[in-house]
């Protein structure tokens, strides 16, 4: 077996996913609140045209660069929305979806002795493809004020080397709900242009956020951070395409040809009736997005009521995506021992915050990405569990 896979570990999900399995095995039931995957059918105008291209023979090998109607489409709606320009011949590749775009612009990015600076607590699953590529990831910690997470300059300062080549952010950021605002992201930009390093950020949430907040694309803020910035998003939750496999990435074309390099090594690209609907989903009518969001918003708001004012726990509403994040410090056990307390006790799975990075620790993220029966009784079993606490 190769030694590089001894850097290599299960996801959080996947790991709690198979203590499930087992408990399932054993004819318990349980309730989930622990996968990042929307409920939604995919909006009707976007399987048809799926099933159009499948009719019209769209079934052919696609352009490893992605289909030219969707790069066309890509790069109208990320000017038309984001503010980022963007040659779609030279500056746009399709992918299947956002997890591979990540392993591409790592591959084209970094290599063995090099250092990626991530965020703690980020997404678990930055961690292995980093390794994969030989490089390091190194946490810039975060911390956590009236219940939102931030980190500054300063952390970020603390944790760059000589070695460092990337920082990888997401916003709205997984898995605290934090969507990084304006100021934010202007020092960001500031910090990765003097420090002479590529930004990689992660947007697959920029559609679902509350109160105000706003998601910005850090490329459209200059000249400068648009020259180091590679973009990556999907499909799969704004449109509720998450099995469709199909993501995007906008980046200089120079990054751009190494990351097709490195996506030809593993994929011809999404099926081209796959691309045909997600240009459909791009150009066609948002109404589907604004009603996904319009439920998440009141699903956001139960989970909130419903867990308040439970002893040693607080809850904190997220500014974006679907997961809230609840602070369990005050019981006096680990998210860890608290998360399989709750699964094998009460029979309702959450992630533990530990599994994102240690300043996650004390935490338990809790998703909404699905509603319902699902969510009602899961947030009935969390609550008695963690009163019982």
């Amino acid at each position: 077996m190769p030694e590089r896979l001894s850097l290599l570990k299960p996801t959080a999900i996947n790991s709690i996913l198979a203590e499930v399995q087992t408990l399932q095995v054993q004819g318990r039931k349980v309730a989930s609140l622990m996968r990042g995957e929307p409920d939604f059918p995919t909006p009707a105008h976007i399987t048809d045209a799926a099933i159009q291209a499948l009719q019209n023979g769209r079934t052919a090998y696609p352009n490893n660069r992605g289909e030219a109607a969707l790069r066309d489409a890509v790069a109208d709606k990320l000017a038309r929305q984001n503010g980022v320009t963007c040659d779609p011949g030279s500056e746009i590749l399709i992918t299947d979806g956002a997890t591979l775009a990540i392993h591409a612009a790592l591959g084209a990015l970094v290599g063995p002795g090099d250092e990626v600076l991530v965020p703690d607590p980020i997404y678990d699953a930055y961690q292995s493809p980093i390794r994969f590529t030989g490089a390091e990831p190194r946490p810039v910690r975060s911390t956590s004020h009236a219940g939102r997470f931030a980190f500054h300059v300063d952390d970020l300062e603390a944790a760059c080397t000589p070695a460092t080549r990337v920082l990888l952010i997401n916003t709205p950021w997984n898995p605290v709900g934090t969507v990084l605002t304006r100021e934010e992201l202007s020092n960001i930009a500031e910090f990765v242009c003097r420090r002479d390093l590529t930004l990689i950020s992660d947007e697959i949430y920029e559609s679902i956020t509350y109160d105000g907040a706003v998601h910005i694309s850090p490329a459209s803020l200059s000249p400068e951070i648009r020259r180091r910035c590679v973009l990556i998003n999907s499909f799969s939750k704004t449109y509720s395409m998450t099995g469709w496999r199909l993501g995007y990435c906008a980046a200089p074309p120079d990054v751009i040809r190494g990351m097709l390099l490195v996506l030809q090594l593993c994929s011809r690209g999404p099926a081209t009736f796959v691309q045909d609907a997600g240009a459909a989903a791009l150009n066609g009518p948002q109404d589907c997005v604004r009603d996904m969001l319009d439920e998440y918003t009141r699903r956001r708001n139960t989970v909130v009521q419903r867990l308040a004012g439970i002893p040693n726990v607080l809850v904190h509403p997220p500014e974006g995506g679907f997961f809230a994040m609840l602070d369990i410090t005050r019981t006096g056990r680990t998210s860890d021992d608290v998360r399989r307390y709750m699964l094998n006790e009460h029979g309702v799975a959450v992630v533990h915050g530990r599994a994102y990075g240690e300043a996650g620790e004390g935490t338990l993220r809790v998703s909404f990405a699905s509603g319902g029966d699902v969510l009602d009784r899961g947030l009935h079993l969390l609550s008695q569990g963690l009163t019982n606490l």
